[in-house]
């Protein structure tokens, strides 16, 4: 197998994770907070899953999202689908927060079990 075919076939079995923040009173737009394939995914994650962060499995989107600087605001083509999902974490939070103070975290995977448990 050439090396480009190994690289593709890691890639597509590597998990991603992508963390995202959005403060409705400070930012225009989600923010990417964390990001990382591999072992720093799987650290992202058991950090999310330790501190209660609702976790989504989006493949495309966490792919999308890693390519982002962390600290930059997310692209336009991705606003529909991250907006869906950060009212879902704000729903399943109780809506903890005004609108205007919310404080919104969500993180992105990929290539990870999907009891979220992470690959290996």
């Amino acid at each position: 197998m050439p090396d480009s075919e190994k690289k593709d076939s890691r890639r597509k079995t590597e998990a991603v994770a992508v963390a995202l923040s959005y403060q409705g009173d400070i930012d225009s737009a989600p923010k990417v907070v964390a990001g990382g394939r591999g072992s720093i995914a799987e650290q992202i994650l058991q950090i999310a899953f330790a501190n209660d962060v609702k976790v989504r499995e989006d493949a495309d989107l966490a792919e999308l999202l890693s390519a982002i600087d962390i600290d930059s605001e997310i692209p336009v083509e991705a606003f529909a689908a991250v907006a869906e999902i950060l009212n879902y974490v704000y729903r399943a939070n109780g809506g903890a927060h005004g609108a205007s103070g919310t404080v919104s975290r969500g993180f992105f995977q990929s290539g990870v079990n999907e009891d979220g448990g992470s690959a290996s």
